[in-house]
């Protein structure tokens, strides 16, 4: 390959705290316009902010989380730049002492786990919302939301350690899971909860300097910063082939058109006039605390997978799937916990339950099966209650019913038949029905003796032991 893709990310996730960072606002999202202010929030003159003790807690449980150093000493910082959605014409965010630092997270594509470097986490306020009356690029007027300003958002900053728009779509997503996990926020992308802005840039294979840089920005999934990627390699690989060159600038992706336009030249960091923020005190963070935090978290997403494929003995795959929701993962726990078998509980839940809370877009927290009802129903199948394809029939009744499925199969009369003499009478039934079938099968032709069984569970609704009844329809051919 000519050139070498390098991407780093700045991703900006909102923290899960009753009020905003400076102030007792709501944080409540989806409120009436400009209704969740007040003078802190809005920068009216002579306002002093006060600083939200759980986002400091927040952003040391991320920065432990992250493998990063929590800084003892931080600060917060004046950004300033005009924009209409920014009431104060700066941003209070950290510059040169954020609170935490050098940390890393390891993704795994293609089978190959690989290291990404974590360059800082620093605390910083939200500005508004601009609703624009047509797209960002082209508008013929915005209107300001202030309700989100001074919502509190962590910054995360990758290292350019990143080689792929897969690799990029891969530590999002492990990124928010760790972010879930540790309950500091629900990381919902549609409600701009967990924003990306993306940085790449190409060089010639096997060099070390890195390229200009453009940032991509307007990324509301994950889907789309890997089509966003994706689409700035071709266009900058383009652009160099044909002997230009690129132009440090922030880009849009249009998610209709599947492109990238330009919205300004890139500003650099001396662009923003950084100066420490007078109005609120230095962060002094001492070991102790750091230490009881630590000890707070709970089992991460890796580790837990280690777990279940250890205590378990699920595969890497199974164990990935279940550990990529905590929500899942402590589904699967607890399912466990009441006597499930961990193979069978896992199955269910990356087959029937996914299948059904994806038709009913729901979370696996709002599933109408719980733990508790689930392992009843896989303990009726280990018993011999019910076959497994009945269970299926079950489990959906279970999903509309809210019913436990011993309720549903006494009610509905759902028990498996395992009597061998009710079984035989039914066989000798289908025998006599189906006498080229039966030589068929006597000719060698196996799969012949496939729809004879078959003509035995039709016979008995699907209620005859299959295995008996495969067992038994053997003796009696």
């Amino acid at each position: 390959m000519k050139y070498e893709t390098v991407i780093g990310l700045e991703v900006h996730t909102e923290l899960k705290t009753e009020s905003k960072i400076f102030c007792g606002c709501s944080t409540r999202f989806g409120a009436e316009q400009n209704t969740n202010v007040c003078p802190v929030c809005l920068g009216l003159p002579g306002v002093l902010p006060v600083l939200n003790e759980k986002v400091v807690e927040f952003a040391i449980r991320t920065g432990l989380a992250l493998n990063c150093t929590i800084a003892p000493f931080s600060k917060f910082d004046r950004k300033n730049y005009y924009y209409p959605d920014l009431p104060k014409n700066f941003q209070t965010s950290q510059y040169d002492l954020p609170i935490a630092i050098n940390g890393y997270l390891d993704i795994a594509v293609n089978g190959e786990t690989k290291r990404i470097g974590i360059t800082r986490v620093h605390m910083e306020e939200d500005a508004g919302k601009l609703v624009h009356a047509g797209t960002i690029a082209k508008s013929d007027y915005a209107l300001v939301d202030y309700n989100r300003t001074g919502v509190p958002l962590l910054e995360i900053v990758s290292e350019p350690d990143i080689r792929s728009p897969e690799e990029a779509k891969a530590y999002l997503e492990k990124l928010k899971t760790i972010l879930q996990y540790i309950d500091v926020s629900d990381c919902k992308m549609e409600e701009g909860s967990l924003r990306c802005d993306a940085n790449i840039s190409l060089r010639p294979a096997g060099s070390t300097k890195l390229g200009t840089k453009t940032e991509i920005k307007n990324l509301n999934s994950f889907r789309s910063v890997q089509r966003g990627l994706e689409y700035e390699v071709l266009r900058q690989t383009e652009v160099l082939e044909e002997g230009g060159r690129i132009i440090q600038e922030t880009r849009s992706w249009d998610e209709n058109r599947g492109i990238t336009v330009s919205l300004r030249s890139k500003e650099h960091a001396h662009d923003y006039r950084y100066f420490p923020e007078p109005d609120l005190i230095p962060i002094v963070t001492d070991e102790k605390r750091i230490q009881a935090i630590r000890e707070s978290l709970p089992e991460l997403p890796d580790a837990r997978k280690a777990r279940l494929m250890r205590d378990y003995g699920l595969s890497g795959y199974d164990a990935e799937v279940i550990t990529a929701s905590r929500a899942m993962a402590d589904f699967f726990d607890a399912a466990v916990s009441l006597g499930s078998d961990p193979k069978a509980t896992a199955n269910w839940l990356m087959g029937d339950m996914s299948r059904m809370l994806n038709a009913a877009g729901l979370s696996v927290e709002e599933a109408p099966v719980t733990p508790a009802k689930l392992a009843g129903l896989l303990a009726l199948i280990s018993k011999g209650t019910i076959s497994g394809k009945i269970a299926k029939t079950v489990f959906e009744q279970m999903w509309e019913t809210g019913k436990d499925a011993e309720t549903i199969v006494t009610e509905q009369g759902m028990v498996q038949i395992s009597d061998e003499g009710a079984i035989i009478a039914v066989i000798d039934a289908v025998i006599a029905a189906n006498p080229q079938s039966v030589a068929d099968y006597r000719a060698g032709k196996e799969q012949a003796l496939g729809f004879l069984v078959g003509q035995v569970m039709k016979q008995t609704k699907g209620r005859a032991n299959p295995q008996l009844a495969n067992k038994l329809l053997k003796e009696r051919i």
